[in-house]
């Protein structure tokens, strides 16, 4: 698992190792959005594989509600190169040392991130699979499903 330590911010200093997050771009969807912060962040190419969960909050920055996805993206390359103004540090780190953080196993939120990481990992959760579809103006979207059902929707 590609984990970061941030520079700046609510985790500085706090040896908390966490996903690399960042802001979707306005028209930016978020499968593309996901690849793009970790380039970013770490130096690491990847690919979108679908979005294990999402969280709403209401009044957060500048009042304004927020969304949280949390994405696996398969690595095409290996290679960290950091981006030293956000981050701190990078490395790669085994999925239950990443759980078993004190951080992670005190905060409600992210021990359900650390737990639906480790599930997926051991093939027991299926995410959330981008869908390709068109609006009648002719414009790309994206449904996203639960990939195990979505099987059986697209061959019906």
């Amino acid at each position: 698992m590609l984990v970061v330590q941030e520079n700046s911010g609510y985790f500085k200093g706090t040896g908390v190792w966490k996903l690399p997050t960042g802001v979707v771009d306005e028209g930016e969807d978020i499968c593309t959005a996901a690849v793009r912060e970790v380039k970013e962040e770490t130096g690491i190419d990847t690919e979108f594989v679908e979005v294990l969960e999402f969280r709403q909050s209401h009044k957060s920055f500048f009042g304004k509600s927020d969304l949280l996805f949390i994405c696996m993206l398969k690595p095409r390359t290996f290679h960290i190169e950091e981006q030293n103004l956000e981050i701190e540090a990078a490395q790669w780190m085994p999925i239950e040392e990443y759980a078993a953080q004190p951080f992670n196993q005190k905060q409600e939120l992210f021990n359900y991130v650390a737990k639906i990481c480790l599930s997926k990992s051991e093939k027991n959760y299926a995410g959330f699979s981008p869908l390709a579809t068109t609006t009648d103006s002719g414009k790309t979207s994206y449904l996203y499903f639960n990939s195990q059902d979505m099987k059986h929707l697209v061959t019906s």
